[in-house]
């Protein structure tokens, strides 16, 4: 069975956090910035690991998001 999420935020910064984020994707990951949204579609054939997966991510999406407002006042 294949388990698939997708994940949408809207940010000011979007291509910012999305290539901050992009590189701790796993190789079940797809992130994208387009039109002011981050997104990102996570696949795997286990729930446990989708939800790890998105957990982590949305950790990842607050760390960039302040980077990325901290780059942008400097």
């Amino acid at each position: 069975m294949k388990i698939e999420g997708i994940i949408r935020t809207r940010h000011n910064m979007a291509f910012c956090i999305a290539e901050s984020v992009a590189t701790d994707n796993l190789s079940e990951m797809d992130t994208r910035a387009e039109n002011g949204y981050v997104i990102t579609h996570i696949t795997s054939t286990r729930i446990r690991s989708v939800i790890a997966s998105m957990d982590d991510y949305i950790t990842n999406i607050t760390v960039a998001e302040e980077l990325c407002k901290k780059t942008q006042s400097a």
